[in-house]
């Protein structure tokens, strides 16, 4: 599968069926719909799918192109595989691990 081709069809769908412009109210109280269904249903595949679906829409529909949507997805896996993280055996595990920031001294 490429990533970049699946964004293209998704973006001509979703301007097709939803019409245009950024809707960035309207993903974020679905995107907040989602997470309450994954809350309930924490197994269900297609809900943290249907996350993902939605944040590549805002991000399409925020002007953003596919390629350059791809490219951000691996840049930001890169830094955060880079970062340093406290040991996830100390974290609570109902709360957010964040990676430890770097102070210039």
């Amino acid at each position: 599968m490429n990533l970049k081709n699946h964004l293209e069809l998704q973006k001509k769908w979703s301007l097709e069926t939803f019409g245009p412009g950024p809707k960035t109210l309207g993903l974020i109280d679905h995107i907040k719909k989602e997470l309450q269904e994954i809350q309930a249903e924490p197994h269900d595949l297609e809900e943290w799918i249907d996350v993902v679906i939605l944040a590549f829409d805002g991000a399409i529909r925020a002007g953003h192109e596919p390629e350059k949507i791809v490219d951000a997805l691996v840049k930001k896996t890169v830094t955060n595989m880079l970062r340093k993280w406290p040991d996830w055996r100390t974290a609570d595990p109902d709360k957010a691990i964040e990676h430890i920031k770097e102070t210039e001294e």
